[in-house]
């Protein structure tokens, strides 16, 4: 029963969050949504920050599981194409954090500065990995390039009209990372 008050916890977060925005979201909110007092919510995570990280913990192990994936590979075209499609999923996986950070950023770095840190640090060494070993600049460009384009996963929703499905999306971001890469 814990694992799943702790689950609805960060479903109920998720969604105020990224949709009321970190800041303007209470613990105290999130308890009542839950049907929780703010103190047994602090049984379950000890601050606000601490439940933004359990949130956003997801995207990060899984980019930490693609490093530690793509240090043991060669760099080879298929090994690339396997490396972008493993951050793409990640990406694709996590979609629903898009809104915390589309919707406040300046409250979710202020908040998990340091988890913020930890991305842009995994996201610089995936991109370094993709553009190779002793990269030229149009290598490096080209693998930033793809990154960006892999991270179209978390923001499409924002600019979409229309739903697109996970495979959709799959397919025609991963062919443009690609085409970055000129793969």
């Amino acid at each position: 029963m814990d694992g799943d008050t702790r689950d609805k916890i960060r479903e109920v977060a998720l969604e105020l969050f990224s949709t009321r925005g970190f800041d303007q979201t209470s613990l105290r909110e999130i308890a009542e949504r839950v049907g929780l007092t703010k103190a047994s919510l602090y049984y379950h995570y000890s601050s606000k920050q601490a439940l933004l990280s359990a949130i956003v913990a997801p995207l990060v192990d899984g980019w930490q599981e693609v490093l530690d994936f793509a240090s043991n590979q060669p760099h080879t075209p298929a090994a690339v194409r396997d490396v972008l499609a493993r951050i793409l999923d990640v990406m694709l996986d996590n979609r629903s954090l898009v809104g915390i950070f589309m919707r406040d950023p300046a409250g979710v770095v202020a908040a998990a500065e340091s988890i913020w840190q930890d991305m842009i640090d995994m996201g610089n060494q995936l991109a370094t990995w993709l553009a190779g070993p002793a990269p030229t600049t149009a290598e490096q460009l080209r693998a930033i390039a793809a990154m960006e384009v892999l991270g179209a996963a978390l923001s499409a929703s924002a600019y979409l009209k229309e739903e697109v499905s996970d495979e959709e999306m799959r397919e025609v971001l991963l062919d443009s990372a690609l085409g970055a890469m000129r793969l």
